[in-house]
């Protein structure tokens, strides 16, 4: 299939050639999380063998596509797929690669989900549905991200990972699906896969009738702005932001007692640190530093009794930083998955910066938190600003129907996109963290944000029990947070 180039402005497109437009990784794995768990389909049904063995074909029939597996439950079919793609869009005639993707399929009339998790899918994938899926009684197509897992080019050439490279990916899966599956088409997805629902968005602006992306970071501009900082400054309330200050400072002074803690669990578990940080006490410091934003990120007010005080034990304030923010994600182990996400984040996708003023004089090492300290030095990039600046700019004055939900006391909404006025959308779930979905909005927000949903899906009669369907586990990132 062609790439359509001439869509793209010229500085962009001179970006992409040279390999410049690459993604983060997550620090802590871009903390990027989604909301709630999965809603697993069950109970196999029977299908009519003559529509199985119609589909089935129609599939195999797609130049590129394998069907890996199928299954069936609950009305719906399941499939495991694989698509070939070109390595690099820009010279589609050079390598290739099999990324991976899942099709539950309900209906080929019915609207079509497209899923990207931002991410690899999970190894052992379940038929399981976003909410928008749920809320439009859909097919989901689910997308693993380029690099991730098994959807990795052999050599990996990581100047191909960028985000055009990945909008290209899913555009030639979602005009090869689309020979099958005739009805309107949403894009979905929570966190960095909400970034990359953007992205495609930006790029291939009618693949899709609709966006809706989750607590989608907008990392605009590095360095340090002070959004983040900003936000920590407010979140809950002062007695609960003193207690998370003041663990942090405790742990950091408590450093030389705390931190054979981390190396005996190492040996313990055979973690090493040489590969990225480099030492336990470089992992012990940015663990440390990201505590506060894990808790924001995935607790909330009601846990802050639980915060130790500076009287806590050293066994009890260990134990509630690994509780937390967990103290193996920042191994070699811990973070090898992530590479890809960090590496883009170095490179396109921006991070968050924060100063750490209440630290001052207990930190070590100056410059940790980014995500080029939890990469191998091979790995390691310049940061170009250009492309966050052109998909912000687009959003803002460009783009239409496209809906966001942030959720009110997640740090990853410190810096949000500002959708246009065309048919688009803001939505701030209150108390909520990085799970915040539409079934957590205030009511008149969830109906508005329904309808809308169902509007561009030409859906006009809801499903049943539809108000509180939670996104999969796909889309959501370990109890962990990336940078």
């Amino acid at each position: 299939m062609t790439v359509r180039t001439r869509a793209l402005p010229a500085l962009v497109l001179s970006l992409l050639t040279a390999g410049s437009l690459a993604l983060p990784t997550p620090a802590a794995a871009l903390s990027l999380t989604a909301p709630t768990s999965a809603s697993t389909v069950s109970s196999p049904s029977t299908v009519s063998s003559v529509a199985e063995d119609t589909l089935t074909d129609r599939l195999r029939a797609i130049p590129g596509l394998t069907v890996v597996s199928e299954t069936q439950a609950s009305g719906h079919r399941f499939f495991v797929l694989t698509f070939t793609q070109p390595v690099d869009h820009l010279r589609p005639d050079g390598g290739t690669y099999q990324q991976r993707l899942t099709l539950l399929h309900r209906a080929e009339d019915a609207p079509t989900v497209l899923y990207t998790n931002g991410y690899g899918l999970a190894v052992n994938p379940a038929a399981s549905r976003t909410e928008p899926t749920r809320l439009l009684e859909g097919n989901q197509v689910s997308v693993e991200h380029r690099f991730f897992r098994s959807s990795r080019p052999e050599p990996a050439d990581w100047r191909k990972l960028n985000i055009w490279q990945e909008a290209t990916d899913e555009h030639r899966i979602v005009q090869a699906l689309k020979t099958i599956y005739s009805g309107k088409w949403i894009q979905t997805g929570a966190s960095k896969g909400g970034m990359t629902s953007v992205y495609h968005r930006r790029f291939y602006p009618n693949d899709v009738d609709g966006v809706v992306a989750y607590v989608a970071p907008n990392d605009r501009i590095n360095p340090l702005d002070g959004a983040y900082d900003r936000f920590f400054r407010t979140v809950g309330d002062a007695a609960c932001r003193t207690a998370l200050d003041n663990v942090q400072k405790e742990a950091l002074k408590r450093r030389d007692r705390l931190v054979p803690r981390l190396e005996a669990a190492a040996a313990q578990n055979g973690w090493t640190f040489t590969g990225t940080l480099g030492t336990a006490n470089r992992s012990f410091e940015m663990t440390v530093l990201d505590t506060v934003w894990a808790f924001w990120q995935y607790l909330g007010v009601g846990d802050c009794p639980e915060v130790p005080q500076a009287t806590a034990t050293d066994e009890e304030i260990y134990d509630w930083i690994d509780s937390v923010a967990g103290f193996s994600f920042y191994t070699d182990q811990g973070l090898e998955y992530y590479f890809p996400y960090y590496h883009q984040a170095a490179k396109q996708l921006g991070w968050p910066e924060l100063r750490f003023e209440h630290l001052r004089g207990l930190t070590r090492y100056r410059g940790l938190y980014q995500p080029n300290s939890v990469l191998p030095a091979e790995l390691r990039s310049a940061h170009n600003s250009l492309p966050m600046l052109d998909v912000d700019h687009w959003v803002h004055a460009r783009s239409n129907k496209m809906m966001f939900v942030y959720g009110e006391n997640d740090p990853w909404g410190a810096e949000r996109f500002t959708p246009s006025r065309n048919d688009s959308y803001l939505y701030v779930a209150p108390g909520a963290n990085h799970g915040a979905n539409i079934a957590a909005l205030p009511e008149a927000d969830r109906v508005a944000a329904t309808e809308t949903l169902r509007r561009w899906a030409g859906v006009t009669v809801p499903p049943p029990a539809a108000r509180t369907a939670p996104l999969p586990d796909d889309d959501m990132l370990p109890r962990r947070r990336p940078l």
